[in-house]
């Protein structure tokens, strides 16, 4: 994944500072991290979470047990 430019990450940084994600304490189970996605990789997470009514996140995470499970 080709890193972010100096342009980039400012950019980035002020989206967030301007549009903080809003977040239910009360339903706040993990921390919200971030992931800067390539554009191939970003459609084609998309059009399988639309496939398969899951999320994006849901997706990442099936595909990283998988992984996990193959290599042990």
């Amino acid at each position: 994944m080709p890193r972010m430019t100096e342009e980039e990450a400012d950019a980035l940084s002020e989206l967030v500072t301007r549009n903080p994600p809003r977040v239910d304490p009360t339903k706040a189970r993990h921390a919200v991290r971030m992931v800067a996605l390539d554009d191939f990789s970003a459609n084609y997470l998309f059009s399988i979470a639309t496939a398969t009514n899951k999320a994006p996140s849901e997706i990442i995470s099936e595909m990283v047990r998988e992984r996990v499970a193959v290599s042990t």
